[in-house]
């Protein structure tokens, strides 16, 4: 069981990384001259942190996430359908993620650098949420 949590906060946490810095590169490629060398390495650097560490990261958080949930038989606890509710807002922010890092590679993004600013706090938001979720227990 202790070996699931560990592998379910490593997962977490690797998740959460790059859940928050990728937003940030996309402020920046956003100010960027599209089609400039600065723009190419974001492409490159957005791409691979969304494909090697982002994805893989959600989809481990999943798999231990639901096994820890198991073991535990938290299914019906308030807090935990809660938790629920935004890891599945975490997950639909990394698809909209996902476009937007497409949206820049085909050259054809259509937000300013502010927008990726807002969209920067939404997973500092709901990290905050779930971890008073899984600590507090508040219902």
């Amino acid at each position: 069981m202790l070996w699931v949590k560990a592998a379910h906060v490593i997962s977490v946490i690797s998740w959460m990384a790059a859940l928050l810095y990728l937003p940030r590169l996309l402020v920046y490629h956003a100010d960027t001259e599209t089609g400039s060398g600065q723009a190419e390495t974001f492409k490159v650097m957005e791409r691979r942190l969304l494909k090697a560490i982002a994805t893989p990261a959600m989809l481990a958080t999943w798999i231990f996430g639901l096994w820890v949930a198991s073991l535990q038989a938290v299914w019906s606890d308030g807090w935990f359908i809660a938790k629920f509710a935004l890891v599945i807002g975490l997950s639909a922010f990394h698809m909209a993620l996902a476009k937007w890092v497409r949206l820049f590679a085909a050259d054809d993004n259509r937000h300013p650098a502010r927008f990726y600013r807002i969209a920067n706090e939404v997973p500092t938001l709901i990290m905050i949420a779930i971890v008073v979720l899984v600590i507090v227990k508040p219902f």
